[in-house]
């Protein structure tokens, strides 16, 4: 998504509430009439044969951006090659549809592409297909406003467990922008209606993080406390909806979940109750930043400006210790990240996941580390095999290292990190 004003942000969002809503589909009339959706099971493809996709989305994280490294449609091209048959391009913006398949026809991967149709919202896809064109998996990157919802227009995976029973879905972190409750109730609704599901957390699938979960396995460790650190280059971050908590719903759901989620992975299920939280708000003395590219006061109501640091502190249903500190402060474009493992006679320290990841073992007996790096290491593209290896295979369902229900417990804990930090910041002001 690009930086842009509020006028800007609330046309964007108007136009993409066209993703799901039946009221707003469209209809190529030359066509005829829509034909029945068909509700058999969907068959994973054989060995060899192509694997039709539709892609949910015309955006940077389906289609890349010189900002980052998240590109999916490259890594399916590379996993697939001219097995990968995209069916279907769904963006409400049909010109940033057409523009991306205008690139992707004048490449290699032409004959992923050639057949592209594009629809307005999943409804007038839905609409078209039959028996021997049913995809074998949807692709979604389009924001999570529209997503996560058991309510009308923000209910696409309800959509589809009842349209394509049994078809595999790939989704972007976060599930959704809406409410806990309303996360969980989709987990309840899609558990057994669709195939395959894996939810964009793709730090779980660097080689480091595997190597970290597997010494904890190997030894049988019990992890006795979790500390991570998520301090972000903030100069270059000029799209004006992450720092609008109405939009991003903040720092720490929006961005620090990926660690959100690493705590979990590493350390078990955390006592949602037990969480304590501080924060430094826009208003308070510390708070300037002088870096920032727009004028943030002219910009967002001063009760959705996002905090600076959010400070965070749990229990794990083990007995283990939790904290997080997520901070808005560096200069330049590189961040800070690190998380911390400890169990009995362990140090597991996991260092810069985003750019050269890098991974510390002390282990009993030895005071010095042990340092494992791995060359050329790709985690979207470990993520994308995985998805598709379990759409083709029942059997390497384990490949998917982020369910659903994975990714709405995640969810749930960064709201509770939220709320704690709001909870905290209210009392305060109370008592002045």
């Amino acid at each position: 998504m690009d930086g842009v004003g509020r006028g800007r942000a609330r046309s964007y969002v108007t136009c993409l509430s066209t993703i799901t809503s039946p009221s707003l589909q469209s209809h190529d009339a030359t066509a005829g009439p829509p034909t029945e959706t068909p509700t058999a099971p969907v068959l994973p493809p054989r060995p060899g044969t192509d694997v039709r996709l539709v892609i949910v989305g015309a955006g940077q994280i389906n289609f890349g951006s010189p900002e980052g490294p998240w590109n999916h449609s490259t890594r399916l091209e590379r996993k697939l090659g001219p097995r990968l048959k995209v069916v279907a391009l769904i963006d409400p913006v049909r010109e940033n549809a057409e523009k991306v398949l205008r690139q992707k026809r004048a490449s290699s991967a032409m004959s992923s592409y050639r057949d592209t149709a594009v629809y307005p919202d999943i409804h007038a896809y839905l609409a078209t297909v039959t028996p021997d064109t049913r995809p074998h998996v949807v692709w979604i990157g389009s924001p999570p406003a529209f997503r996560g919802s058991m309510h009308e227009g923000r209910d696409i995976e309800k959509v589809l467990a009842e349209a394509l029973p049994g078809v595999g879905v790939f989704l972007e972190k976060p599930v959704s922008t809406g409410s806990v409750d309303d996360v969980m109730e989709v987990d309840r609704y899609i558990d057994g209606k669709l195939g395959p599901v894996s939810v964009g957390y793709m730090l779980r699938y660097l080689r480091v993080s595997q190597k970290l979960k597997q010494i904890i396995s190997d030894n049988r460790l019990r992890v006795v406390a979790v500390n991570g650190r998520y301090v972000i280059a903030y100069e270059h971050l000029t799209k004006q909806w992450w720092w609008n908590k109405s939009q991003s719903l903040g720092p720490v759901i929006e961005q620090a979940t990926h660690f959100c989620d690493l705590a979990r992975y590493f350390g078990g299920e955390v006592e949602l109750d037990s969480i304590m939280a501080h924060s430094l708000e826009h208003f308070e003395p510390p708070s300037g930043l002088s870096k920032l590219a727009f004028d943030e006061g002219a910009c967002i109501p001063a009760e959705e400006r996002v905090p600076r640091v959010t400070s965070a502190t749990w229990k794990y249903e083990s007995g283990a210790v939790g904290s997080l500190m997520h901070v808005i402060a560096l200069h330049g474009r590189d961040f800070f990240t690190e998380i911390d493992v400890f169990a009995d006679g362990y140090s597991l320290r996991l260092c810069d996941a985003y750019n050269a990841p890098v991974l510390y073992v002390r282990r009993p007996g030895d005071d010095r580390e042990e340092v494992y790096k791995y060359d050329d290491d790709d985690p979207f593209f470990s993520e994308v095999a995985g998805m598709i290896d379990a759409v083709e295979d029942p059997s390497q369902r384990h490949r998917i290292l982020t369910s659903y229900d994975d990714a709405a417990r995640t969810y749930a804990f960064t709201w509770a990190i939220r709320r704690a930090s709001e909870a905290c910041v209210a009392a305060r002001q109370r008592s002045l």
